[in-house]
């Protein structure tokens, strides 16, 4: 058998393997109760990968508006005023539909045209370089567009200083030729280099080398030419001129601002460029999505606002990468948002939010200073039980299913939420509070467990747990074939992930009826909302499969996770932009790419965050007293990542037991794998560390020290226990050869 020494080499052959694989057709995926390509994946020497699921599907590209191709929305971080550059270079600003119902207005778009024939820039996307991040994952925006015999360029990003971030300024570099053609009907010169709005506030800011046409209200590019375009009229207008060296120096400070935020958290560097530039990107694409202490669910369209569990989720996806501050500031908001309809369901995610939080952070203030908030919501639990049920009372099957039924859902997560604060409570030394919540949690949970018990169907197979109980849901044959069997597969997720079931036979029936009755693609959930409209039909709701693939993760199916972590990063974001939509469609508009419903989507970020966090660092609660106990470090890698040669590092990461860093490099020629581990505050029950190697390697044996540590056939070892109450470090070293 040949080895392969060097990154290159490996990738070659991973290609090579991947473009091997006869793929079912789309239409034999949808046609199909499990997971064709997902299963596919799972048979591959080394796993899923990237390189697998890449060529499964076009790229995403398309959206429901008048600029039909997806927007990338460009503001400095958490700031109010956004502005949307189009993916295919066409403008910045365009306005979405005529009455601004479902994507924002803007006081000037700015439409580009290129080359003779006026032809829209981006237009032919067979001509389009690009859209890319500077550096694979910087919010500064470069593309290329040939047209006729020449090549137009194009580079956009958004201002991060005052006073042109409060008006979302977007600066653009443009080639000589390219037409900048402004929209507003009041648009007029205000002075050299300033187009404004009749009313003394500037709309446009250009450069010397345009050529400004007043009749056509365009400008016309005679070379290298910058623009300033603002999402918000800018008054009092800039009195300076506009020149390239300021241009640079704006796109400098841009790029500095956003580098020191990703170096102010969590840093992951893997053997895998692709994902390093996603994690960064991502980061970057919540906080311009964030507006001041709201984390919004998206930007520029109607979903520029919030919900409860998934911004709350997009809060904790940066939380887990070191933004506490950020995370912080978002909680009061969210411990406040009201939605119709849904009282319990955001009371339990609420509760269960501030827990996650307090463990990570052991922020005892926060929780404090919160506690009129939390204990209203908890309250709200307690006092709310029916006395005939137990349960808590009808409310929306979710937030599109009005029909008011005894939802599995915010029953099961408001027990967690009161159980966890319970936890909470206690650690915090306040034990009569704590034992009131516990009491209360406990009664609760057996009322949810009887009535599951009335309520499941295990006539099906698999056996069947609706959402709704009491026989109002019935079991679906093929979840995606009806609008309530896809909402099902939205909602069952957040049931697995409340632990209501745990160490029962009913979690592994949930994860069955989802991969046996038509759930999943790529290991990630289904949605066909039977709307007639490609962008809300056949297509991945990827992030509502988070508590699943949680819960693989914690069951250490690790393979079947990282089919969902491979299929959220080639096909369930934008490529390169790594953005992700509400509803990713699985069926082509066109050979050049798919739809997508109103990117970009902080739950989906988050969804990637944490999966990513979750191969590298995992801090469970698996003995069920509420509090976590164990640390399992690379326990989920992907093997490629330990080629030889290559190195997997994590600095500051926050966790149940303190930050944490460490590194694993692979030195699998030499006959082995060393893993560095820096200090940690607290010491958890069980303490793991896993070499995850190649499937043609084993791990035999591993050693800390003089001390020798037993290797299981997952090269997974235990940590021994620290007699400070805290770990000071050391290096581990795994002896690994090649099975024969």
């Amino acid at each position: 058998m040949l080895i392969f020494k060097t990154p290159l080499a490996w990738l070659v052959i991973t290609v090579i393997q991947a473009s091997a694989v006869s793929f079912p057709t789309v239409e034999e995926t949808l046609a199909a109760q499990r997971d064709l390509w997902g299963e596919l994946a799972l048979q591959q020497p080394n796993g899923p990968s990237y390189e697998f699921f890449e060529k499964a599907l076009p790229p995403l590209r398309y959206v429901a508006a008048d600029f039909r191709h997806y927007a990338i929305p460009l503001a400095a971080p958490r700031e109010p005023q956004k502005g949307r550059l189009i993916s295919n270079g066409s403008g910045i600003n365009l306005h979405g539909d005529a009455t601004g119902a479902n994507w924002k207005r803007y006081a000037c778009p700015v439409g580009f045209r290129v080359g003779a024939t006026n032809e829209t820039f981006g237009a032919d996307v067979r001509r389009l370089e690009g859209p890319r991040y500077a550096d694979g994952y910087l919010p500064i925006v470069r593309l290329g567009y040939r047209a006729g015999d020449a090549t137009y360029s194009q580079e956009a990003f958004a201002g991060v200083d005052s006073p042109y971030k409060e008006c979302g300024t977007i600066f653009a570099k443009l080639s000589q030729g390219v037409i900048a053609q402004l929209g507003a009907t009041n648009a007029v010169l205000l002075s050299d280099g300033v187009v404004g709005d009749g009313q003394g506030r500037a709309l446009a800011w250009f450069d010397a080398n345009w050529r400004w046409d007043a009749a056509k209200k365009e400008l016309c590019a005679g070379g290298d030419a910058v623009l300033a375009v603002f999402a918000k009229a800018m008054a009092p207008p800039p009195k300076e001129a506009l020149t390239a060296k300021f241009y640079e120096l704006q796109r400098q400070r841009c790029a500095r601002v956003w580098n020191e935020i990703i170096e102010g958290g969590t840093r992951v560097e893997v053997p895998e460029p692709v994902v390093n530039n996603a994690w960064r990107a991502v980061i970057c694409g919540s906080l311009i999505c964030a507006s001041g202490d709201r984390m919004n669910y998206s930007a520029g369209n109607g979903y520029e606002g919030m919900y409860e569990a998934e911004c709350g989720d997009a809060a904790r996806g940066l939380l887990l990468f070191g933004r506490q501050r950020d995370a912080a500031e978002f909680m009061p908001p969210l411990l406040e948002l009201a939605q119709g309809g849904l009282g319990f369901h955001n009371a339990a995610f609420k509760l269960q939010l501030l827990a996650h939080y307090y463990w990570l952070m052991r922020d005892a203030e926060c929780v404090r200073a919160q506690r009129a908030r939390w204990k209203r919501e908890a309250d709200f639990i307690v006092q709310s039980r029916e006395a005939n049920t137990g349960l808590l009372p009808r409310e929306n099957y979710c937030g599109d299913i009005h029909d008011q039924v005894y939802t599995l859902n915010s029953n099961a997560n408001a027990w967690r939420g009161l159980r966890d604060l319970a936890a909470v409570l206690r650690d915090l030394g306040e034990p009569q509070e704590a034992e009131r919540y516990e009491k209360a949690a406990a009664d609760f949970r057996q009322a949810i467990l009887a009535a599951i018990e009335k309520s499941e169907r295990r006539d099906a197979r698999p056996p069947f747990v609706p959402i709704a109980l009491l026989g109002e849901e019935k079991p679906y044959e093929t979840l995606t074939a009806s609008r309530l069997g896809s909402y099902w597969c939205l909602m069952i997720p957040y049931v697995l992930g409340s632990g209501v079931l745990a160490n029962t036979e009913r979690e592994q029936w949930i994860a069955d009826y989802l991969q046996q009755r038509g759930g999943l693609c790529m290991n990630l959930i289904r949605f066909h909302q039977h709307a007639g409209s490609p962008f809300n039909d056949n297509g991945l709701d990827d992030y509502y499969s988070q508590r699943y693939v949680e819960w693989l993760f914690q069951h250490d199916q690790v393979e079947r996770a990282l089919a969902s972590f491979y299929g959220k990063l080639a096909q369930a974001m934008t490529r390169e932009t790594f953005l992700s939509g509400e509803i990713t469609g699985l069926t082509s508009l066109d050979e050049f790419g798919r739809p997508m419903f109103w990117p970009p989507n902080t739950t989906g970020n988050a969804f990637f965050l944490t999966m990513l966090r979750e191969t590298l660092v995992q801090d469970w609660d698996l003995d069920g007293d509420c509090k976590p106990e164990t640390l399992r470090l690379a326990f989920a890698t992907p093997r490629r990542w330990l080629r030889d040669g290559a190195i997997i590092k994590v600095e500051r990461a926050p966790s149940a037991f303190g930050e944490i860093s460490f590194d694993l490099e692979s030195r699998l020629n030499r006959g082995e794998i060393v893993a560095r581990i820096g200090t940690l505050a607290r010491f958890p029950k069980r303490f793991m560390l896993r070499a995850r190697v190649p499937a043609e390697w084993r791990v035999v044996s591993a050693q800390m020290g003089d001390a020798k540590l037993l290797a299981d056939e997952n090269g997974s070892v235990e940590i021994p226990c620290a007699p400070t109450g805290g770990f000071q470090g050391g290096t581990i070293r795994f002896r690994v050869e090649r099975k024969s």
